[in-house]
């Protein structure tokens, strides 16, 4: 069985200050950015988000904005208009029910229109400094990968790590993952012989060093 402990200090060695790779000052920034970033990349999403948050600074703002216009400033990270609805959406609930203040806690969070367990986790540990598992694409190929993860359900994912690894680095590893899953066990060319994982990996088709 795969060894949570040893994969959590190996992760931590190779990425001792993982940090998020989308650019935000406040917890509304990040909601907007992690909405964006859904089929789009980081670099892309952090492109468009430069002139965005000058532009609206307050979740009063997205709320009133112009539904054609916000599409129209948002279309290059794809999805535009679903992507439109759901942060005005969002912000208008925002605005009624949390006083204009992002929401603090999971049960809150995804009351918000489109918002899941994911995006809330990525809210609650890089904007309000909580211990939180966003299980994405990667953490969700690398985990099952290494053998600590054994559904196809992000939640179920989630439930699985947030008991195998430590509860005070869930954030830090949550960060490492993603970065591993970028840089090293990427879905169609995982670099397995530069892997600092691969004793504890259970993958069977990683190649031999």
């Amino acid at each position: 069985m795969a060894n949570a402990k040893k994969i959590a200090e190996l992760l931590l060695k190779k990425y001792p200050g993982p940090k998020i790779a989308l650019t935000f000052s406040n917890p509304l920034e990040l909601l907007v950015a992690t909405i964006l970033s859904a089929q789009c990349t980081d670099v892309r999403v952090n492109d468009v988000t430069r002139s965005l948050f000058r532009k609206y600074r307050t979740a009063a703002q997205y709320a009133k904005a112009d539904p054609a216009t916000f599409e129209n400033e948002i279309r290059s990270t794809g999805f535009y208009k679903n992507k439109a609805k759901m942060i005005i959406g969002c912000c208008k609930k925002i605005v009624a029910n949390f006083k204009g203040q992002v929401p603090s806690t999971m049960e809150e969070l995804t009351t918000l229109p489109g918002v899941g367990r994911k995006t809330a986790n990525v809210i609650l540990g890089s904007a309000f400094g909580r211990q939180a598992m966003a299980v994405d694409t990667h953490v969700l190929r690398v985990t099952q990968r290494l053998g600590i993860a054994h559904s196809g359900n992000p939640d179920k994912v989630e439930e699985e790590l947030v008991q195998q690894f430590p509860g005070d680095r869930l954030t830090r590893l949550n960060l490492a993952l993603i970065l591993h899953g970028r840089e090293t066990c990427a879905a169609k060319r995982p670099r397995c012989p530069a892997c600092v994982l691969m004793r504890e990996c259970e993958w069977p088709e990683k190649p031999s060093r």
